[in-house]
C-alpha cells in the first residue's frame, strides 16, 4: 500500500530532521537494508566456511583431531548461516514474504507509525509555540 501525500511529507520531514540531528547515523542507515544485510551475511558465511575447510585440512595434516573437529564445526555453522541468510533474502523488487503473523506485524507497524506521527506533531506544536 503506497503512502499518502501527507505520510510522504511527514516521512520527508522526519528524514530531514534525522540528517540535521545526526548526519553520521543517517548516512549509515542509507546503505543498510534487508537485502544488503543478508547478502553480506551470506558472503561472511562463505568466507567462514573456507576458514573451516582450512582448519579441517590443517588438523588432518598436523594429526590434531580437535583442530579438524573445530574446522568441521565452523564449516557446519557457516553453512547453516549461509542457507538461512539466503532463504530470508527477498528477491529484487519483492516485498518480504507475508507469513501468518504478517497482519499483526502490519498493525504493530501502523500503530508505531501513528505514535511516531503523534510525537512529531507534538514536537512541531511545541517548537511553534516558542
Amino acid at each position: 500500500m503506497p503512502l499518502s501525500e501527507h505520510e510522504q511529507r511527514m516521512l520527508e520531514q522526519m528524514e530531514r530532521a534525522l540528517y540535521a540531528e545526526d548526519p553520521k547515523f543517517a548516512t549509515a542507515l542509507e546503505g543498510s537494508g534487508l537485502r544488503t544485510y543478508t547478502r553480506r551475511r551470506v558472503y561472511q558465511a562463505v568466507a567462514g566456511f573456507l576458514v573451516g575447510i582450512a582448519l579441517l585440512m590443517a588438523g588432518m595434516v598436523a594429526k590434531q583431531v580437535w583442530l579438524s573437529v573445530v574446522g568441521f564445526l565452523v564449516m557446519l555453522g557457516c553453512a547453516v548461516l549461509a542457507v538461512t541468510g539466503w532463504r530470508k533474502a527477498p528477491k529484487p523488487g519483492e516485498q518480504p514474504a507475508g507469513g501468518p503473523h504478517a497482519r499483526r506485524q502490519q498493525r504493530q507497524k501502523r500503530s508505531m507509525m501513528d505514535r511516531i506521527e503523534e510525537r512529531w506533531q507534538r514536537r512541531r506544536d511545541e517548537q511553534g509555540g516558542h
